[in-house]
């Protein structure tokens, strides 16, 4: 098959690339050319900008793909023009969502009440207020900056899905980790162990709370097998690692993969220091279930959580991110919480 990446270039989009091409498939990439991702030989390039799709209309009539996977959509008329764009040139079109549209999400934040059951299938709730506000949006776009102002998944949906004549299908991704991660997801853990800290503090409900995890190439793995599964058209999959672990558990199984031998301590919200406090809805999980997916497309992660997490780390350490803001690593505050908690 042929197939289009837009926005290919970034943290995901090479390692679908890769899992696409050793599977004997077509690939081209629709990027700005400003990337530093390293993309795999043998990829169609195509140069352009998201926002002026119509410029490459022949460039992607040409390539003719049969399925388009849009990493980058991020409103309503986003969705509606790429939908225009390749009506009568693709045969699909596989939009990258997110787990943030699950009415748990504006529960956990705080804009919304009572409980949703976890884990999160794909008939789950789904929110009734935006996921961000503007101060939480303009932090993220500073690491995403195809974040528009009406950044809302949940529009890009049911755009995807109501077109009769361009079939979608949605994938729904977890918190992504793994080698090229803007967020450095690790990096506030693995920092800790490489400074050799005795503890690391975890508020108490927070300790307990689980959300969704995927390794970098095993999401890349199920998206690549959507983009090619014909039987995925019209359908919905969240995307996750089949166990949801805490925030307890995931420091602990990062710490011991580090070779740390302290101690992850849970401290009661009072006693927390203020820079580890955590403002949300604990109570509110958001595991999501990828029951789906495993069933109708046969998938599985190619690479072993404990590879995952080893490939991780030494990613991490090798590339910490460019700035680091000390008051979030205030040592002298943490020792006194701990002695406190321990007296």
């Amino acid at each position: 098959m042929r197939v289009l990446l837009i926005g290919g270039a970034g943290f995901i989009g090479p390692h679908v690339a890769r899992s696409l091409l050793e599977k004997e498939h077509q690939v081209g990439i629709f990027h700005r050319g400003q990337s530093k991702a390293s993309l795999p030989p043998g990829i169609h390039r195509i140069l352009g900008d998201r926002h002026r799709l119509a410029d490459s209309h022949e460039d992607f009539r040409r390539f003719a793909p049969d399925v388009v996977v849009d990493f980058i959509l991020a409103s309503e008329r986003q969705a509606l023009t790429t939908m225009e764009t390749f009506r009568d040139i693709a045969g699909r079109l596989v939009a990258l969502s997110s787990g943030d549209v699950y009415r748990a999400i504006a529960i956990m934040y705080g804009f919304d009440t009572g409980l949703q059951p976890v884990p999160l299938t794909e008939e789950s709730d789904l929110r009734m207020h935006k996921p961000y506000n503007p101060e939480r949006l303009a932090a993220l776009r500073e690491v995403f900056p195809w974040l528009a102002d009406d950044y809302d998944k949940i529009p890009v949906e049911r755009a995807v899905m109501a077109d009769p004549r361009l079939p979608g299908t949605i994938l729904r991704l977890p918190m992504v980790y793994g080698p090229g991660d803007p967020l450095h997801r690790l990096h506030p853990i693995l920092k800790r162990v490489d400074d050799g800290r005795p503890a690391i503090l975890i508020q108490e409900d927070t300790a307990t709370w689980r959300g969704p995890r995927g390794y970098v190439e095993n999401v890349a793995d199920a998206i690549a097998l959507a983009a090619v599964s014909p039987q995925a058209a019209g359908r919905i999959y969240n995307i996750a690692e089949p166990r949801a672990y805490s925030e307890l558990e995931w420091a602990q199984m990062v710490g011991a993969a580090a070779g740390w031998v302290g101690s992850v301590v849970s401290v009661p919200k009072d006693r927390t220091p203020p820079h580890l406090r955590t403002p949300y809805n604990t109570a509110q999980h958001w595991s999501m279930s990828s029951e789906r997916i495993r069933r109708e497309l046969s998938y599985s992660e190619p690479v072993p959580i404990a590879t995952a997490i080893e490939r991780t780390i030494g990613w991490e350490r090798a590339n910490p991110p460019a700035t680091v803001d000390p008051a979030q690593f205030d040592y002298a505050a943490e020792d006194a919480a701990l002695s406190d908690f321990a007296a």
